[in-house]
């Protein structure tokens, strides 16, 4: 079997991340325990080879002292062959073996493990959740938080496991050269711990306080190239300048605080590897002038004082680098591991069938005391096809996040075909709608895999179909990317940057319709297109309206005026519904609304008052 399969790198997690740290890893490691412990082995194994290395030396020594040259050569070819194979076959193989473990086992997958955990989880957060940050920076958490993770399980094998496995074989082999040489060590290492006691909770303090500004600049950074467009509209690359360098500044600062730590940290802890050869060595010279010790024991002694100096150092930048891994995973695990999340129901069920849309009584805040809706109560049938109508901020969008169950009412319900919709699957609600919105999504692939992510396992000629149905076919076939792709495997630039409002709007129109879900949602789905494109495509659309329940937003009324019925909606309540020509006749907001339009579209609510 592959080694480099041994750990499943896509294992599902068990369950969500725990908010304490220990649960954390042990959520993020589940699952590879074994493997981890095998690697271990390999490296403690490695690590008990440097203390038989100085054992071999110091017996070599001794039988070269006490034989001399002219017989050590003839009588000790054994213990010669011995020496040879140790280090040419039995030593490398150790290593090679450890190496091999932490880097074709343990290192490639485990990044991908814990990431994609991670990722699966913040996938599964509500839209709450990432309304309030910054993409950049959930990424940023994301890949820091696997990465620091798996750099300790990484070095926790390498060095912990080889550096531990070392000190207890050199206190057991300076116990058989002297106990009083082995105590030495022991005093030296209460020292070195304490050392580390000292200076690590202030490392691991200070590398999440780094991991947080670093964040910080990443999601600053992100949010300005994402914006670039209006950044430049508006002449403020100084101002987002000065916003950026305000972030670097302060990653800076407390880079430098961590930086300060750690320099104090290594120096003390050179300075006191540097007095453990002075304590082996001397301590073991002086008994060797009492006759205790032999010429091979100084060597072992000194062979192992030098190799655990040699270590100090580096056991000491990995500690020091595992607390700081440590300062960030719990800086990600603040970000990532929150309970923002609207759950489905521990039975929920299939959505099972296209009927009624029905509102009874619902209210939504946003958990403010103003906005969203209030007591609404809409029944839309099978089939129906009905126009939302209002001014901005009247609840008409709010609507549609609550249909789609991007929130949960606060008061009232909400259901489709007589189940709640709290009690079907999120999965199996948002599948049976379809939607075209005004800021339309897209992303940087090719318009093929735009279009396809209506539904993914629609053939070539489904595709083509959707995308001539809505008008978009024609300009698809003139698209190329910047790599020279063209056609529909021309990728389209982060959120659609290369097309026109109106060419974003056709290749989602496109989606919708090979979606073919039976409710169908537009919410200013025409808004980027103008009258001329706007009238092609519009036989399409009302063909793709065909047997579907449909929902309508729009401020150019003239889109909604053969809508089966239209709701208007002011300050989150219905006030008025009927057919288009009722509404005119009437004679009052609906009316207000089209006869104070400007080609078509509505004007704000301030306005129309």
């Amino acid at each position: 079997m592959n080694p480099g399969n041994w750990i499943d790198a896509f294992q599902p997690a068990d369950g969500p991340p725990p908010e304490t740290l220990g649960a954390f890893f042990r959520w993020s490691l589940h699952g590879t325990v074994p493997v981890l412990l095998l690697a271990a082995l390999f490296s403690a194994l490695a690590g008990t080879l440097e203390v038989v290395t100085a054992f071999i030396l110091g017996a070599v020594i001794d039988r070269a002292v006490a034989e001399g040259p002219v017989a050590f050569f003839a009588e000790n070819w054994l213990l010669l062959t011995g020496f040879v194979l140790f280090f040419v076959v039995v030593r490398p193989l150790a290593f090679g073996l450890s190496s091999a473990a932490n880097s074709i086992v343990v290192m490639p997958n485990l990044n991908p493990l814990v990431l994609s955990r991670l990722n699966r989880w913040t996938l599964g957060q509500s839209v709450t959740f990432f309304d309030d940050d910054f993409a950049g920076r959930l990424a940023q958490k994301q890949m820091q938080t696997s990465r620091a993770i798996t750099d300790i399980a990484s070095e926790l094998i390498n060095v912990v496991a080889f550096a531990l496995a070392t000190l207890i074989g050199s206190v057991l082999l300076l116990t058989s050269i002297d106990w009083r040489v082995a105590l030495s060590l022991a005093v030296w290492l209460v020292f070195y711990f304490a050392l580390i006691r000292f200076f690590l909770p202030e490392v691991r303090k200070r590398s999440a306080a780094r991991a947080g500004a670093r964040a910080m600049v990443s999601g600053q950074v992100v949010d300005t190239i994402t914006n670039i467009k209006t950044v430049k509209l508006f002449a403020l690359a100084d101002h987002e300048d000065r916003a950026a360098l305000g972030a670097m500044e302060t990653f800076r600062r407390r880079a430098l605080d961590f930086g300060y730590t750690a320099a104090w940290f290594r120096f003390s802890l050179m300075t006191l590897a540097g007095t453990l050869p002075v304590l082996l060595i001397g301590g073991t010279l002086v008994l060797w002038t009492r006759g205790v010790t032999t010429p091979g024991d100084i060597a072992a002694a000194g062979a192992v004082s030098i190799r655990i100096a040699q270590m100090t150092g580096w056991v000491s930048f990995t500690l020091m680098a595992i607390y700081s891994n440590v300062g960030e995973v719990e800086d990600g695990m603040r970000t990532l591991a929150r309970r923002d999340r609207l759950p489905d129901a521990d039975d929920a069920k299939e959505l099972s069938e296209a009927g009624e849309i029905r509102f009874d009584d619902v209210d939504f805040a946003y958990g403010r005391e103003t906005g969203g809706v209030e007591r609404i109560n809409l029944d839309v049938a099978a089939g129906e096809k009905l126009g939302i109508v209002g001014a901005s901020g009247a609840g008409k969008s709010t609507l549609v996040a609550l249909l789609l169950r991007f929130y949960d009412p606060e008061a009232g319900r909400i259901s489709i075909g007589g189940q709640d919709i709290r009690d079907v699957s999120q999965e199996s609600l948002r599948r049976a709608i379809g939607m075209v919105t005004q800021e339309t999504a897209m992303f940087n692939r090719s318009a093929r895999e735009n279009i396809l992510y209506g539904r993914p396992d629609a053939s070539e000629d489904e595709m083509i179909a959707a995308a001539k149905r809505a008008e978009a076919h024609d300009f698809i076939l003139g698209l190329k990317d910047h790599r020279g792709r063209t056609g529909y495997d021309a990728h389209l630039g982060e959120r659609g940057v290369k097309l026109s409002g109106g060419q974003r709007q056709r290749i989602a129109l496109a989606r919708a319709i090979l979606k073919d879900a039976p409710f169908l949602v537009l919410d200013e789905a025409t808004s980027a297109l103008d009258s001329e494109v706007e009238a092609s495509i519009q036989t399409a659309l009302e063909r793709v309206m065909e047997g579907k329940t449909v929902l309508a937003i729009a401020h150019r009324l003239s889109t909604l005026s053969h809508m089966d019925r239209i709701v208007v909606l002011d300050q989150g309540h219905i006030v008025e519904e009927g057919t288009h020509d009722v509404l005119l006749a009437q004679g009052g907001l609906y009316a207000r609304f089209w006869n104070r339009q400007s080609g078509g579209f509505l004007e704000s609510q301030e306005a129309a008052e």
